[in-house]
């Protein structure tokens, strides 16, 4: 019988240890009579592609007179045995180019998600389904090995190379024992304790792992009846959630009355139950989809990213900590932060808080409008992990007090009532019409061009329900709005409104 090589791929992003797997799975080899070989194929960038290593292993007995292999240097589509993959999509990926098959691969693959550049980057939410890939991965491998190797590796104070060693190891794919696969680690002399901390917790998780799902990482609505706010205003606020609305609804309705107290002040967040109190009397008693919804994309049309809530976010602790944490900041390191910014004149004169100013200069023909394009028109990087970039930011934040007097801030109430209304004069009479709309703001988004063209798209909605009342249905609002998420230069939106004859 001829013997063949085994072949291995690792599919790895830039900074998760790839190599130095790569180079493990060598020198196990290496050193238990096996002829190895390495490549690797970087990716684009980070994010948009990952590198993939190449490892083919080949027994030194089985060499006819002591030659060397030749082995191949990249793997090939339903000829791979093993696939390391360090984030779910890259396993996914792997699926997509064949190099998984039923009949001989083993997956070995991380269920934790780094969004790539198309999820982050898409009108609505682009984000792929996770539970998905893991089902399309079972059908695609002859065994699929699937945890959050990340937050085991965060566990042991490792890296995620050595959780999918210890995988690796467990699955008994490879003809070498636990033992052989932990001196390797040895050999390496670096990082070795919390490395085969990794390792052992890896190898101890496999046999249950097979069925483990994917990472849930949506943050879980508060329960209501834990809630218990020490400010009178704020209970005040609780209370009346609790007694106003359904139970089924009060969770979220919770988290938007949170979000727009953190967002501007208290009395938003009463302006905010207000408004969905008043909606509420006009829809149906038992509709709690409909209230839901609109308690969710309420909540998010009227916490609107404009530059003061941006420099806000990017200027609180808990930011700092989330990226120190990210990027694995030891003791002694220093970080830096930098913010790529680029704020249109729009966005500079829309939160000043004399809109008398704001219009003059918002006006093209004026010199002032002329003056700030030219000052805005590179943009800038702004460092604020430095003094001075922290304190200019945070000083921009510190305008929140007078957002309530800014051209944005008159603008966004003007439309999020008119949405409003359009609901209310639907919510009894076509509640499946109703919902349709209060998702359509899904569309409002973003900040700066993304907002602009967001807006844009949902106009042409609204206007296409008001010109055509009595054709448009659900199902073809829905349809106008998943084209206008398609295609941010709304071409898709025309084509679609074009099959509908709503021209």
């Amino acid at each position: 019988m001829q013997v063949k090589p085994i072949k291995i791929a690792i599919l790895a992003m830039g900074g998760e240890g790839g190599g130095v797997l790569a180079d493990w799975v060598v020198s196990l080899g290496e050193h238990n009579g096996y002829f190895a070989q390495t490549t690797s194929v970087p990716g684009v960038a980070q994010r948009t592609g990952a590198t993939i290593y190449y490892v083919e292993l080949f027994p030194v007995s089985a060499a006819p007179n002591d030659k060397k292999p030749v082995l191949s240097l990249m793997p090939m589509p339903g000829d791979v045995d093993i696939v390391l993959a360090s984030e779910l999509m890259e396993a996914g990926r792997a699926v997509q180019r064949g190099i998984v098959t039923d009949d001989r691969t083993t997956l070995i693959a991380s269920t934790h998600r780094v969004y790539s550049i198309a999820e982050k980057t898409a009108m609505g939410d682009g984000r792929v389904d996770s539970d998905a890939l893991i089902q399309h991965a079972k059908q695609a491998a002859k065994r699929f090995i699937h945890f959050n190797m990340a937050k085991a590796a965060e566990d042991a104070g490792s890296v995620i190379s050595a959780v999918m060693f210890g995988a690796l190891s467990a699955t008994g794919v490879l003809p070498f024992s636990r033992e052989q696969f932990e001196q390797t680690i040895e050999r390496g002399g670096v990082g070795v304790k919390p490395s085969l901390r990794a390792f052992d917790s890896a190898y101890s998780r496999v046999n249950a792992a097979e069925d483990e799902p994917a990472d849930d990482d949506k943050p879980a609505l508060p329960d209501p009846a834990t809630v218990n706010p020490k400010h009178p205003r704020v209970a005040a606020l609780v209370e009346r959630v609790r007694q106003r609305f359904p139970i089924e609804t009060q969770p979220i309705v919770l988290e938007g009355t949170r979000r727009l107290i953190d967002f501007q002040d208290i009395a938003y967040g009463e302006l905010y139950i207000d408004r969905l109190d008043a909606l509420h009397q006009k829809m149906r008693a038992d509709d709690y989809l409909l209230l839901s919804e609109a308690a969710r994309y309420l909540a998010l049309w009227m916490s609107f990213e404009d530059a003061i809530r941006v420099a806000e976010l990017k200027t609180r602790a808990t930011r700092f900590e989330r990226v120190s944490q990210e990027v694995q900041l030891a003791s002694g390191q220093i970080l830096a932060i930098n913010e790529y910014m680029h704020p249109r004149v729009e966005e500079i004169s829309e939160i000043l808080p004399c809109q008398r100013l704001a219009r003059w200069l918002l006006n093209p023909k004026s010199w002032g409008h002329r003056v700030l394009r030219s000052m805005t028109g590179k943009g800038r990087v702004i460092q604020t992990s430095s003094l001075r970039g922290f304190m200019l930011l945070n000083t921009l934040s510190g305008m929140k007090r007078w957002r309530r007097s800014t051209l944005r801030f008159q603008a966004e109430q003007q439309r999020i009532e008119e949405w409003l209304q359009r609901i209310s004069s639907h919510a009894t009479s076509h509640p499946a019409l109703a919902l349709e709309i209060t998702r359509a703001q899904r569309l409002v988004k973003g900040y700066g061009d993304t907002h602009q063209r967001g807006l844009r798209n949902f106009a042409t909605l609204m206007g296409v329900l008001d010109q055509y009342p009595d054709r448009i249905s659900p199902d073809m609002l829905h349809a106008l709005r998943d084209a206008a998420l398609a295609d941010e230069h709304g071409k898709k939106l025309d084509e679609t409104r074009q099959a509908y004859a709503l021209v």
